[in-house]
């Protein structure tokens, strides 16, 4: 299973499919509209991708994203029923996780069947199933739902962090280390800065 790739981008196709070069081997993988400009290039000019690896009976996909909590949305999207790869990654080219977050907070209808490929039936059930877990990867999502959402006691903050780690797929004991390493300071910083911090501890 691949979980991340970084090398460079040798060439792009017009489906959104990338080669990424990596130590002389070539990847290719699909990512999101607008991946690449929010994935930061070292030095180098390498760029980072998570990697979500799609095993099917008669293929195997590899799709890029431009950090963690984007390839977390990416999987939540999966989990909706009759949502297949094509239709998350048209989501997210579309709604990049933080405005995915308040549309899905704001019951944005139209938002949602404004992306090619998604009908009302499956933005209705987007609508639906997706709330409370996009509340936990998109600071936006939850001040979305209302003044002051974003101001929660360290208890809760490390509870959320904990579930959206958890949800990204680290285990609850590396999620339990990061936010003991983080400490009562760092829980008291907004949301996406906890997660970002947290992400870096754990790629340590």
């Amino acid at each position: 299973m691949i979980g991340r790739l970084t090398g460079k981008v040798v060439s792009h196709e017009a489906d959104g499919g990338v080669l990424l070069d990596v130590g002389g081997v070539g990847y290719e993988l699909v990512v999101p509209l607008g991946t690449l400009g929010r994935a930061r290039p070292d030095e180098t000019g390498r760029v980072t991708l998570w990697v979500h690896t799609h095993v099917r009976e008669d293929a195997l996909a590899l799709f890029g994203f431009a950090d963690a909590s984007e390839r977390a949305a990416f999987r939540l999207l999966l989990g909706v029923s009759n949502v297949g790869p094509k239709i998350a990654v048209a989501v997210l080219g579309a709604l990049p996780v933080d405005e995915l977050g308040r549309a899905v907070a704001r019951r944005d209808l139209g938002a949602i069947t404004a992306v090619p490929g998604v009908g009302k039936k499956i933005a209705e059930r987007l609508l639906l199933e997706l709330r409370d877990k996009l509340a936990a990867l998109s600071p936006a999502a939850g001040a979305a739902a209302g003044p002051g959402a974003g101001a929660i006691a360290a208890d809760d903050a490390a509870e959320r962090l904990r579930g959206a780690l958890t949800g990204m797929g680290f285990r609850p004991g590396e999620a339990d280390r990061a936010i003991a390493a983080m400490g009562k300071n760092g829980q008291r910083a907004g949301f996406e800065d906890m997660l970002r911090e947290a992400l870096a501890l754990l790629a340590k």
